[in-house]
């Protein structure tokens, strides 16, 4: 009986949550598509084909899988290569074309066989990428809205009144995307802390200098400064999209950042878990070896739980080139718009009018 009623519930939510997923590639497809427009103009291809038509058909993977640029396109090559042997003349006519990135440069492919390296000391700096695994459509990785008990998080009664208000478009109670609340996708807000880190995490980048760390994110190509030089953390703050963080080396190879200070109202994923103003988020960053990195989420708010629990439990990063180009993907309402003429919502059918 439970799995006839799972079942549906997982569907809709699914299919939501594939709904908001194609409109987010758009900000990929559209330009692609365009600039392979302009190349078709100067010089067809020698087998006849365009540069449109090649890129058409790459934005539709892209488009069906969701992937990036970066692990989830090293995983499709390296199960085609895996495959069993073929005679020359038929991999030559299946061989798919290098992929490029934006720049038109190859992609450069990381071995697969690569062994570990020790990492360096107190390092996180680099190009950093979790493939597909951070995108958490049914919201935090670690408590995934999926109906299992033991994946909810110890709501107190303010904590269930305030999810009971929510109205995501991903989840096992998503509604469609035109009758969400979620800031994100009703207002264009940005997505706030924590949850830069528990819905679209995609390609990383991390600076560092000798007083903070910088983080960049691919999705809507946001950036945030954690402070290193020894400075407490605020106690009143003015409240911020992604509050007041510092950080410091636990060992040599664990660095801890302690936030403060969101803005309320940010959801803190995408099945619209809440928040207080009392949120503290840690994020415990560990590099396992020289190619990976580990990232695990905590949320401690006694305002909506009635204790601190796991949001993302290691989450495994790789570490790309540095010569790797991050692309953009950024939540473009305009684009959105597009895209629901493109699937014929009409306004008054995405407003629920």
């Amino acid at each position: 009986m439970k799995n006839s009623v799972a079942n549906p519930i997982l569907r809709r939510a699914a299919l939501a949550a594939l709904i908001v997923s194609l409109a987010l590639t758009l900000s990929i497809v559209l330009p692609a598509l365009a600039r392979a427009q302009k190349r078709d103009a100067a010089s067809p291809a020698s087998d006849g084909s365009s540069a449109t038509t090649r890129a058409a058909a790459g934005a539709a993977t892209s488009v069906a899988t969701g992937a990036t640029a970066g692990a989830a396109t090293r995983a499709k090559s390296g199960a085609a290569t895996d495959a069993a042997p073929q005679s020359e003349a038929v991999q030559d006519q299946e061989e798919s074309p290098q992929e490029l990135d934006g720049w038109d440069r190859p992609i450069a492919k990381l071995p697969k066989d690569r062994k570990p390296v020790p990492a360096p000391r107190r390092d996180l700096s680099g190009i950093w990428d979790p493939g597909m695994n951070g995108i958490g459509i049914f919201g935090a990785k670690a408590m995934p809205d999926d109906g299992k008990p033991e994946h909810q998080p110890p709501y107190t009664a303010l904590g269930l009144q305030m999810l009971a208000g929510a109205r995501p478009n991903g989840g096992a109670n998503a509604v469609l995307p035109g009758e969400t609340n979620d800031p994100l996708f009703k207002y264009g807000d940005p997505q706030g802390m924590p949850r830069e880190d528990l819905y679209e995490l995609r390609t990383i980048q991390i600076y560092r200098s000798p007083e903070n760390m910088a983080i960049l994110y691919q999705f809507n190509k946001v950036w945030r400064v954690i402070w290193t030089d020894g400075r407490e953390l605020p106690k009143d703050p003015e409240p911020r999209w992604f509050g007041y963080s510092v950080g410091k080396w636990v060992d040599d190879y664990t660095f801890v950042v302690e936030t403060v200070g969101m803005i309320d109202g940010t959801w803190i994923d995408r099945i619209g878990r809440p928040h207080s103003p009392d949120l503290r988020i840690e994020e415990r960053f560990h590099r396992a070896d020289r190619d990976h990195l580990e990232l695990t989420v905590t949320i401690d708010d006694p305002k909506m739980y009635t204790k601190p629990w796991v949001a993302l439990d290691r989450l495994v990063f790789e570490l790309e080139p540095n010569s790797f180009d991050v692309r953009e993907m950024i939540w473009s309402p305009s684009q959105y718009e597009q895209y629901n003429k493109l699937m014929g919502v009409t306004p008054g059918d995405k407003d629920g009018h």
